[in-house]
């Protein structure tokens, strides 16, 4: 039975490193693949593509909010016989989106493998990561550690002057850079406890 897997993790864990082995894994075989990206952030004329911090890359269709991903995949079904479909980026899935890639799952009998986000820089579940984690068959954590060198499971946002962003939009497109920290250096940089050894980042 096909099944709907959600990969989740903080930044720089090496999701889309997976994603993109996975897919090759897949077309090495003589199988075919069909990847997902967010378009969310990129222009409308601008060609989908998936790559990693490593240097892995691969082209992807773009999925933006009321985008019907069932459809989609079905009429690519019907023309080439689909047999894995990959999502990254799938923090930014709408509710119903979710529920499509399930019925690609339940209804084409293809298995959807989504890579993404659990949290933003508050806390806080994008819609997403939300139905992933209500619906998905299989939940796999990827694992990527703070610089304490507990597991990391939260992100904080720096924005361009190098201090971490406690409110603001939860998409931020720009020169914002995430650090994935454990939870107990998470509320110290937010301010919401007293830092017991915190470092700290510019402009603090």
């Amino acid at each position: 039975m096909a099944k709907l897997y959600f990969h989740y993790a903080t930044m720089n864990a090496g999701k889309t490193t997976m994603l993109l082995q996975a897919s090759y894994n897949y077309r090495e075989r003589g199988m075919t693949t069909m990847l997902f990206v967010a378009g969310h952030y990129r222009r409308d004329d601008a060609a989908g593509y998936i790559s990693s911090r490593i240097g892995l890359e691969a082209d992807a269709e773009m999925f933006r909010d009321g985008d019907d991903l069932y459809e989609r995949i079905r009429e690519h079904h019907d023309h080439t016989t689909t047999h894995c479909v990959f999502v990254d980026e799938a923090q930014f899935l709408e509710e119903e989106q979710v529920w499509q890639l399930a019925r690609v799952a339940d209804r084409l009998g293809i298995p959807v493998m989504c890579y993404g986000l659990r949290t933003d820089f508050q806390g806080k579940l994008f819609s997403g990561s939300r139905a992933l984690l209500a619906i998905a068959d299989e939940l796999r954590e990827v694992r990527t550690i703070c610089r304490c060198g507990r597991k990391a499971t939260m992100v904080v946002r720096l924005g361009a002057d190098g201090k971490v962003a406690k409110q603001g939009a939860q998409v931020a497109i720009g020169k914002d850079v995430y650090v994935s920290l454990c939870r107990r250096h998470w509320e110290e940089e937010m301010g919401r406890m007293p830092p017991e050894d915190l470092i700290g980042f510019a402009g603090e």
